[in-house]
Parts: structure tokens; C-alpha cells; sequence
């Protein structure tokens, strides 16, 4: 004679076949694991040698791309920090127009970092305090070796616009800078 219990709760709440996850560490690791997850995924399609990945979307419609912000948005991500990660990567395209794969590889990288530190005792504030830390140190960094120059630049004269193009081109075609 079998006895099942009915479940009482949050389970009770929680469609079947989900799970609840008591206790800080559990549920940030598992969180951290879908963010490298994710990162793993679009990590192989950064830079100009990037792999195409092959994406199948819920309307069987594929696409072959190595853009990140097209590959995660065609992903259905569930865990809160992961869509986190989605929402970063579209927000870098949308304002900047490049480097949504570099923002979710960064945080990926990231994570893993956390997740090693949180297995080793580390409480998540104390990890945020750190990075914070570490953040502030490298903007202080960075405006030390910015190279100044004037805020407004004459589109007619050549050289400036070349000065200003260089880091750009050189980003996307390396060695090719000089071509221009």
C-alpha cells in the first residue's frame, strides 16, 4: 500500500516537478553554475575568430550567428541571475552597439572567481566588497593612462579622424589599423 503526502508550502505553490532551494549558498551556487552555463555558451563566439553557433528558435526558425545579443535572446533562461546576465548583455548592445559577448564572458569569468571564493568560506557581501573595491581601483587606473585630447574633433581634417579610428578598427581587424 503505497502513502504519498501532499506537498504543503511553497511547494504547494511551485508547479510540478520544481524544486526549492532553502539556504543562501545552495541557491547562489546554483545560480552561479547557470551564469557559466551561459557564458560558456557565447564564450566561443568572441572575437574576430569566433566560432557560429547553429540557434533554433521556439518558432523552428534557425539562425547561424556568433553575435551574443541574437544567441541569448533566443535562449529561455529561468534562473534570476543568469536572465540578470541576458538583460546586461542586451542593455551593453543597446547602448553601445558591441560587446554584449564580452559583458556576459567578463561576468561569467567573474562568477567562477565567486564561486571559488564562496567554497572556500567567503560570504556573497564579502565577495561584492571586494569587486567593488577592485572596480574602483581599476576606473582610478584607467584615467591615468586615458591619452587627452580635444573634446570636439573636426570630422574635415583627416588626421584627427584617423587618430580617433584607429583603437576601433584595430579592435575588430587587428594589424589592419594601418590602413587607414
Amino acid at each position: 500500500m503505497g502513502f504519498s503526502m501532499q506537498p504543503y508550502g511553497i511547494q504547494a505553490m511551485l508547479k510540478e516537478g520544481h524544486k526549492h532551494l532553502s539556504g543562501l549558498e545552495e541557491a547562489v551556487l546554483k545560480n552561479i553554475d547557470a551564469c557559466k552555463e551561459l557564458s560558456a555558451i557565447t564564450r566561443t563566439s568572441l572575437g574576430p575568430n569566433g566560432m557560429n553557433k547553429m540557434v533554433i528558435n521556439h518558432l523552428d526558425k534557425l539562425f547561424v550567428t556568433n553575435d551574443a545579443a541574437t544567441i541569448v535572446n533566443e535562449l529561455k533562461v529561468q534562473r534570476p541571475a543568469a536572465k540578470t546576465l541576458v538583460l546586461a548583455g542586451k542593455a551593453q548592445q543597446e547602448e553601445i552597439g558591441d560587446g554584449a559577448n564580452l559583458t556576459i564572458s567578463f561576468a561569467g569569468e567573474l562568477l567562477q572567481n565567486a564561486e571559488e571564493l564562496i567554497r572556500t568560506g567567503l560570504h556573497p557581501s564579502e565577495i561584492i566588497t571586494g569587486y567593488t573595491k577592485a572596480i574602483n581601483k581599476t576606473v582610478g587606473i584607467l584615467g591615468e593612462l586615458e591619452e587627452k585630447g580635444p573634446e570636439s574633433m573636426d570630422v574635415r581634417v583627416k588626421k584627427q579622424v584617423i587618430t580617433r579610428m584607429k583603437a576601433a578598427v584595430g579592435s575588430k581587424q587587428f594589424g589592419q589599423e594601418d590602413v587607414l
